[in-house]
């Protein structure tokens, strides 16, 4: 990394933490230096507190709309399952039809097989599916990316949009196709290794232009959005997407208002 690099990194995290006024600074200390990419990385304050909401009653999909062949409850989990005799040909949508939130923190646990894709969409809208006419629930907006084998997981994505706007690592600002990435956050591969086998907990916060995903509290990706026409609100959703059969399961799954 030559000087500059390291400068416009720097800067960048600057930037990141300073959009963060509650969050504590989790310092690495030890004799040995450490990982790279750990280094100053910022670390939600410990806690949900009382202003996060439960989305889901861990019974039924009541206060959610998806199609009944893909979206059902087992186990007190959200279940969203593509089968040999169910496969999609567009992605579609679970909806909570709560609200349409604009400056928030969602907070969602998930696990998803090998070959699974999914996502945790937010600041949405329900669009008409030229490919699946029938499929009403089919989806445009920014995305919390999930998919079993941990090429996008985390990344900042933009469904039926601008697609990817900042990757694992990447510290971006968009106004349209493609992103200036500004800065960094970690190396990719320490970032993956936050990531478990099992149970995950995905993190978004969105808050004016600014957008940070995090996984198992660890920053992820983070981006400002600039476009003019960017969507400053909308609704969530949980992700079917086209491919192999596979299973994605979702609890507690918490909104808290900024």
């Amino acid at each position: 990394m030559d000087q500059r690099t390291g400068r416009r990194t720097f800067i960048a995290a600057a930037t990141t933490l300073a959009l963060f006024p509650r969050w504590a600074l989790a310092a690495q200390r030890s004799e040995a230096p450490a990982p790279k990419a750990m280094l100053l990385m910022p670390r939600p304050i410990d806690g949900d507190g009382p202003r996060f909401k439960s989305l889901f009653d861990g019974h039924t999909l009541a206060g959610w709309r998806g199609d009944p062949r893909y979206w059902r409850v087992e186990d007190y989990c959200i279940v969203g399952e593509v089968t040999p005799d169910t496969l999609l040909r567009s992605n579609t949508f679970l909806i909570w039809e709560g609200g349409k939130p604009e400056d928030f923190e969602l907070k969602v646990e998930y696990r998803i097989t090998l070959e699974g894709n999914s996502g945790v969409n937010y600041r949405s809208t329900v669009v008409k599916d030229e490919i699946t006419p029938t499929n009403r629930f089919a989806m445009s907006g920014l995305q919390f990316d999930i998919d079993g084998r941990n090429l996008f997981t985390a990344m900042v994505y933009e469904e039926r949009g601008r697609g990817f706007i900042a990757r694992r690592g990447q510290f971006a600002r968009t106004t349209f196709p493609p992103s200036q990435i500004i800065g960094s956050i970690g190396e990719p591969g320490p970032l993956k290794a936050a990531i478990k086998a099992e149970w995950n907990e995905a993190h978004i916060i969105a808050k004016g232009s600014a957008i940070y995903h995090l996984l198992n509290g660890q920053l992820m990706a983070a981006a400002t959005d600039e476009s003019a026409d960017r969507r400053r609100k909308g609704e969530i959703g949980m992700q079917a997407h086209v491919g192999p059969p596979m299973k994605v399961e979702y609890r507690n799954i918490r909104l808290k208002l900024l």
